[in-house]
């Protein structure tokens, strides 16, 4: 990368060059760009897809002749509050999935891999909680982290009860299925990845792919949920681009397993992390509840 990036310097003849983060930002007389390293062809394609739907939220390719480096330009981010940025970014990605929607004919196999999948992962880790439990519980004088989880574990439970039984109401619905509803997805999303300007722009496109809709929510979901009010983000979302029943359901299960809480370093430590996840349980159990009883309301 170092290479190219000195031989667009020879042809840009930047008077300023900064490093930020993970690209490199050219100021020159043509201009201002920002130069990233690419692995494969997976930015323009997905450019390329995006035009031909009447998409062009991103920052536009300068240059996509070298094949280790993409040369886009530059769009200056004006400063909002995090909260004013993640409801512009949802207000795109819901159009994002409304150009790009269509229904996919899948094998009978198809959602039988989905629910084994997500049925071994509920399983797992209730045997991991029920051992880490049972330990626990034999520890005569608990440390803090053991204290605080144990008082917690019935909360961990719980939310593992609701995925399995929510799983098996799921696969009731979508067995017998021979379509499955996918759109393009950006699969990386988070509030810096979106820039605003003139109008709004999703950036770092190189793991976007074809899947359902609802992983763009759980990325997002998961990366953020400790600084963003997600009720009144999946709400106006899901107003713009309505989730049918059953992927609202495998949304809530996805997003209902418990993280696996490891009591191994220091204890102040392991106590934050502990803390940590379970404010994301406790967050995650009450926006599921409000989201349930908003669309049952509808």
């Amino acid at each position: 990368m170092n290479n190219s990036i000195d031989e667009i310097k020879q042809e840009y003849k930047p008077y300023r060059v900064t490093k930020k983060k993970n690209v490199t930002i050219l100021d020159s007389t043509k201009g201002t760009f920002v130069i990233k390293s690419k692995s494969n062809e997976k930015v323009k394609d997905a450019y390329n897809y995006l035009i031909s739907r009447n998409f062009d939220y991103f920052p536009k390719l300068a240059s996509e002749m070298r094949s280790d480096v993409n040369v886009f330009e530059y769009v200056e981010d004006i400063a909002m509050p995090k909260e004013q940025k993640a409801s512009d970014m949802i207000d795109i990605v819901a159009l994002l999935h409304n150009k790009t929607t269509y229904y996919k004919e899948i094998t009978e196999d198809k959602y039988k891999e989905i629910y084994e999948g997500l049925d071994n992962n509920i399983n797992y880790t209730k045997n991991y909680y029920d051992n880490l439990y049972y330990r626990l519980i034999e520890i005569t004088i608990p440390s803090p982290s053991q204290y605080l989880l144990l008082r917690n574990m019935y909360k961990l439970f719980a939310a593992l009860d609701f995925a399995h039984q929510e799983l098996e109401d799921w696969y009731e619905l979508v067995k017998s299925e021979k379509k499955q509803r996918v759109a393009f997805i950006h699969n990386n999303l988070e509030t810096d990845h979106f820039i605003r300007n003139s109008k709004g722009y999703l950036i770092s496109w190189e793991k976007a792919k074809i899947d359902s809709p609802i992983l763009d929510l759980i990325n997002f979901y998961q990366r953020e949920y400790m600084n963003l009010d997600f009720e009144t983000l999946f709400i106006k979302y899901m107003k713009s681009y309505p989730l049918n029943k059953e992927e609202q359901k495998l949304l809530f299960i996805v997003l209902s397993i418990p993280p696996m809480i490891k009591l191994e370093g220091r204890e102040y430590v392991v106590v934050s992390n502990i803390r940590k996840k379970l404010d994301y349980i406790f967050k995650t159990e009450n926006l599921v509840q409000k989201l349930r009883i908003t669309n049952e309301d509808k």
